[in-house]
């Protein structure tokens, strides 16, 4: 039997993982970022490439955030949420 709390993703130092998105504006344009991630690295990179390929953005890995070019909050929430994280 699962529960909700076996399908949580759980940070390298095993605790349940609380992400958060925002959009920032970098010389004009939006940037949507992912943080709170205390994952390991190839975790990251999986991820980053999902973002890439379901959203048809760049993007990049900094210091355990993932960021990602255009205002996509809403589907990189959508997208972390079907994966098992939990986003505030």
């Amino acid at each position: 039997p699962t529960t909700d709390d076996t399908k949580k993703r759980i940070g390298h130092d095993g605790q349940v993982l609380q992400l958060r998105v925002r959009v920032e504006k970098r010389r004009g344009k939006p940037i949507s970022i992912v943080w709170g991630f205390f994952s390991h690295p190839m975790e990251l990179n999986r991820l980053l490439t999902l973002f890439k390929k379901s959203l048809g953005a760049g993007g990049q890995i900094v210091d355990q955030s993932i960021e990602m070019q255009g205002d996509h909050v809403e589907r990189m929430k959508k997208i972390l949420i079907d994966e098992g994280y939990k986003v505030k």
